[in-house]
């Protein structure tokens, strides 16, 4: 069995807690729950944390193409 790195233990976490949020952001919107500006700032932080090591993935693999 092929053991995950750190980093990407970190990714899974981060992607399988974004998606809950996510959910439970969209669910409370649509029961109409009022809800604080905590969640919506979770699920921010954490899609930006996303976005980050996607844009960090793209450049390690140009660096390994070009050299």
């Amino acid at each position: 069995m092929n053991q995950l790195s750190m980093i990407d233990q970190m990714r899974v976490w981060a992607a399988l807690t974004g998606l809950v949020l996510t959910a439970l952001f969209f669910g409370a919107l649509y029961l109409s729950f009022e809800m604080k500006q905590t969640l919506p700032m979770l699920v921010t932080g954490i899609g930006g944390f996303e976005l980050f090591l996607y844009a960090q993935d793209l450049v390690r693999r140009r660096k390994a193409r070009n050299g």
